[in-house]
């Protein structure tokens, strides 16, 4: 096949004769060769939209992409195959499957973001839209695919996440909504989580949590703070008396805090002596924002990389006009962080780098033998050579990231042809708060629960309904508050077909790792001609699902980078 038959639109070649990426216009998909392997992640690792957002993936699917593919290099090399991930002219599904690879060629082969980005643009091709945020109607303001790798790269290197030491079991037990709905931002300061109830129970079709679901697991890691920024809905003298700080900052759901507001979160959080617990209504709006403020004054992230990151982690955070006044007060946050590291380290560049990222299963296991208190000098180290990484200008001229910036309300208008807006209740009316309209935070976790249940035509033989091994029970199950009967419900814990837990074994197939050359594709030595039709039509809403798969580590070692000024030792 060739560029002149309209199929292949464009080519990227990220390790020469050895890993591609390609776009493909046609209804087939290729055929693995002898010479030749092909694979496609748009149907398996899929967004789970709140209204028109469609990502970016969050990290656990990151993990998932990043051991797949180490897999398939590693057979790739033993069979000397070359390896092509395809995918489709859909621009949602391709700008995701790009945000993967260049994601996975900055954490493996050593690319800066701009390298990696670069890459991607080689060729002719359509350019990448943007990433909106989750709220209804016409978005304005969006985050660029090189954003998303600048803030992955960033978080990489200031130890927020490492893939050696990543439990993503974890992450996907605890940030379904029936087993807490929460997600680490930063480690060991910052969980953002779905707001709690009184009583546990289930309220037309949700899970709702009192705080002593959260007891269990907020202790075991070193969870000693909790910050409401919603109405008054539980009791906070329940946290206090078990031991836990509570902190109210309440603010209008869907709407931005003052100043006063903002200098009380950043004071809290800086003087508590273990990890912040934040939440709003939803977990996502209020309390995006104001970890994002942190972000950007304590790791200098920019306003695009702060919220990028919060949504890799936490998909639709930060909404609507929170977007803008995060950009808004980016500029204060650099000072405020120059000034706050001048006076504690007698130097503005000093930044704090973690030793264990987010969801370390070496930390979990030190945690079972020491306090944390005593772990507290191993937990960070502080670096001023790291300021270069995170002061870095990119002086690449680079015409894509313009014109993803310039792509608003047309973008939009392709995502709704129809022009329909499904509005979410104005935030401006106070007294809604309290009167019991729906607020923007109501519909966010309507959605969620919605996502509970069984999507139609397909099978959920294949979902995990149980806590992996790893995990240790935390969460009180709202079934157990509200069952029957004594035989246990497994309709209501069944999630949709998720595709990182559901599918995995259909893909968690061949795998690997390799070199790094940054050339030209030459797509001559790239069998592109065996195709075949698809036999099945394969939707995200009909695919037969496998059960009885496994969860593997990946069957290589990361290649390390070094952190600046970071021991071998730690």
């Amino acid at each position: 096949m060739d560029t002149h038959n309209g199929v292949l639109i464009s080519a990227c070649e990220f390790i020469k004769d050895h890993l591609y990426f390609v776009t493909l216009k046609t209804s087939i998909k290729p055929r693995s060769t002898s010479n030749t392997h092909y694979f496609s992640i748009d149907e398996e690792l899929i967004y789970e939209n709140f209204f028109s957002d469609f990502g970016p993936l969050n990290l656990a699917m990151l993990f998932r992409y990043c051991m797949k593919l180490n897999r398939k290099r590693k057979v790739a090399y033993q069979t000397n195959k070359k390896i092509v991930h395809y995918t489709t002219v859909d621009p949602q599904s391709r700008v995701n499957a790009a945000y993967l690879i260049a994601s996975y060629a900055i954490l493996y082969l050593e690319k800066t973001p701009e390298e990696a980005y670069s890459i991607l643009l080689e060729g002719i091709q359509p350019s990448f839209i943007p990433y909106r945020d989750a709220s209804s109607g016409i978005s304005i303001f969006h985050v660029s695919i090189l954003d998303c790798l600048q803030a992955v790269y960033k978080a990489n290197h200031l130890g927020f996440f490492n893939f050696d030491d990543f439990d993503v079991d974890e992450y996907e037990y605890y940030e379904r909504v029936e087993n807490g709905d929460l997600n680490w931002i930063v480690p060991q300061k910052f969980i953002a989580f779905c707001g709690p109830h009184s009583t546990t129970k289930i309220e037309n079709g949700y899970p709702l949590h009192s705080p002593e679901s959260y007891f269990n697991y907020f202790k075991k890691n070193n969870i000693t703070t909790v910050i409401r920024l919603n109405k008054k809905i539980y009791d906070a003298n329940r946290f206090i008396d078990c031991g836990f700080q509570h902190k109210d900052l309440f603010f209008v759901d869907g709407s931005t805090p003052n100043d006063h507001i903002l200098r009380q979160f950043l004071s809290m959080s800086e003087c508590a002596p273990g990890a912040v617990a934040v939440h709003c209504k939803a977990g996502l709006g209020r309390t995006g924002s104001l970890i994002g403020c942190y972000i950007m004054k304590h790791y200098n992230f920019n306003v695009m990389e702060a919220i990028a990151w919060i949504r890799i982690c936490r998909p639709g955070s930060i909404i609507g006009p929170q977007q803008q006044w995060l950009k808004e007060k980016e500029q204060l946050m650099w000072i405020s962080g120059n000034k706050y590291r001048e006076s504690i380290f007698g130097s503005p560049y000093k930044f704090p780098v973690h030793n264990y990222g987010i969801y370390s299963k070496k930390l979990k296991e030190l945690s079972l033998h020491n306090s944390f208190s005593s772990l507290k000098n191993e937990l960070l180290h502080y670096d001023d050579s790291v300021s270069k990484i995170l002061n870095k200008v990119d002086t690449m001229n680079i015409d894509e990231k313009r014109k993803s910036n310039t792509k608003t309300l047309k973008s939009d208008r392709e995502d709704n042809p129809k022009g329909t807006r499904c509005e979410l209740p104005s935030v401006k009316d106070k007294e809604r708060v309290s009167t019991g309209a729906l607020t923007q935070g109501d519909h966010l976790n309507q959605i969620k629960a919605r996502r509970r249940l069984p999507r139609p035509h397909s099978s959920i033989s294949g979902c995990r309904t149980t806590r992996p091994k790893e995990v240790e029970p935390q969460l009180e199950s709202p079934l157990k508050v509200t069952k029957v009967n004594d035989k246990p419900s497994t309709t209501v814990l069944k999630r949709p077909t998720r595709s990182v837990l559901i599918r995995r074994n259909v893909w968690l197939g061949n795998s690997v790792c390799g070199t790094r050359t940054l050339v030209r594709p030459n797509m001559s030595k790239v069998n592109l001609s065996c195709l075949r039709p698809i036999t099945r039509s394969i939707t995200k809403s009909s695919i037969s699902l496998d059960s009885g798969s496994s969860l593997h580590s990946s069957i290589i070692s990361r290649p390390t980078i070094a952190r600046a000024g970071k021991n071998n030792g730690t």
